[in-house]
């Protein structure tokens, strides 16, 4: 009875259909580009991702924009994008105009800009984080949030004074733009006119200071003269934290080979600019033919709009959309990351995209949720994932971490009258 019962359990087993067993499912065969692509995400994702220039909080203040509405199309920045972007610290850009320098009320400007990044990390505290150090961006990246931090545009800002520079500093500013494009009381900028030979004595004084808080010095918009005399005197890595290769694009924002060559030497980082009118010198001829021809019509709306500021804008954003200039492929942007990694090395570059204060970008960098395609362009020309996560923040990462360093080891003191002295500004 036994043997019969296991004779009939065997025909039964071997009598079971193949077909029984369901097929495995074919695995689609990805191209190479495909493949690349999605290497790009997984190194997006892993990696810390920092811009360190970004001119959103503008619009937050003047026209009461709030980050987590979606802006596809108005603007380049939003909640929804950052996090496609794989962000994982934004430098806010504070930038106060420079007619504040001369109608005053700068520090009040950059006041207002700061109280409005800690209300949007207030408001949208599950995404964004406030963030003072390299410490707290690792620690928002294991939060899966945005690091929100903060950089002054313009040294117009302190209004010649070491005291309200130490007290951006207790606000949450961690790099300071010394000019915009003006010239100021004490640095000379790249678009005007010089006055001071670089920095003035009391300029050498704010780079100094700047060192012993552990504020990082920020010499894009600066003039050469000005990026040397920072060079010469810093202890610490300086940035641009917005600014790209004169050997590409002939613009005096640009920074040349040999400066490069000194910045890589302080240990400094520059973040190239993403806007086509600092990065294409087909855009940059394009755009002095086109307002050589419209200038008559913009001196007419200049006149028109002389106490309308904001109209003046929109009336003159009419005009040149009806006037466009050439697009400019992504491919002119990765060649400005890859001039200053041949010029400089791998460890001084990095990310400052300008996104929300320029009028052009690249095709395929139209706004920060496009920040993989960086990546993606990275690995498309060779570059190994641990060099492009440098890119991406690392570099950033080392050369704050050096400031913070820098600022804990200093053995300067600042006398009681240093500490308090104001630049006296003589009257013409």
């Amino acid at each position: 009875m036994r043997h019969l019962l296991i004779f009939f359990l065997l025909i039964l087993t071997f009598s079971i259909p193949v077909t029984a067993i369901p097929p495995k499912k074919p695995v689609k065969n990805l191209s190479q580009d495909e493949i690349l692509r999605q290497k790009a995400l997984r190194i997006q994702r892993s990696a810390i991702v920092i811009d360190t220039h970004n001119d959103i909080t503008s619009p937050i203040v003047d026209d009461d924009y709030d980050l987590g509405t979606p802006s596809v199309g108005k603007y380049h920045t939003d909640l929804e994008r950052m996090q496609k972007g794989g962000m994982t610290g934004e430098f806010f850009s504070i930038y106060v105009s420079r007619s504040y320098a001369k109608e005053g009320g700068a520090s009040r400007r950059a006041l207002d800009m700061i109280d409005i990044v800690y209300r949007q990390a207030e408001r949208h505290p599950e995404k964004l984080v406030m963030a003072y150090s390299t410490a707290d961006i690792r620690r928002a990246k294991r939060q899966g949030k945005i690091a929100a931090l903060m950089g002054i545009e313009g040294g117009h800002a302190i209004e010649n004074s070491l005291m309200a520079l130490r007290s951006f500093y207790r606000l949450g500013i961690r790099y300071m733009t010394l000019t915009h494009s003006n010239t100021n009381d004490w640095a000379d900028a790249s678009t005007d006119e010089p006055r001071h030979n670089g920095l003035s004595d009391f300029g050498k004084e704010v780079v100094s200071e700047m060192n012993r808080l552990g504020m990082l010095i920020d010499v894009s918009h600066v003039s050469d003269k000005t990026m040397s005399d920072v060079l010469d005197i810093s202890t610490a890595p300086i940035i641009a934290s917005h600014s790209s290769a004169k050997a590409l694009a002939n613009h005096p924002r640009n920074i040349s080979d040999d400066l490069l060559k000194r910045i890589a030497k302080n240990g400094g980082v520059v973040m190239v600019n993403f806007f086509s009118g600092f990065i294409s010198q087909e855009y940059i001829d394009a755009r002095k033919v086109r307002d050589e021809k419209l200038k008559p019509e913009l001196e007419i709306l200049n006149q028109k709009y002389k106490d309308d500021p904001k109209k003046l804008e929109e009336e003159r954003d009419k005009l040149f959309q009806a006037n466009p200039l050439p697009k400019v492929p992504l491919s002119v942007l990765m060649d400005h990351f890859e001039h200053i990694i041949k010029v400089a090395g791998i460890d001084h570059v990095g990310i400052g995209s300008d996104f929300d204060g320029v009028p052009d970008l690249p095709t395929d960098m139209e706004d920060i949720a496009q920040l993989p395609n960086i990546t993606y362009e990275l690995l498309k020309r060779g570059y190994s994932e641990q060099d492009i996560k440098k890119v991406l923040g690392e570099n950033l990462m080392r050369a704050f971490a050096k400031a913070e360093q820098v600022a804990q080891i200093s053995t300067r003191q600042v006398s009681g009258q240093g500490s308090l002295k104001r630049l006296k500004i003589e009257k013409k």
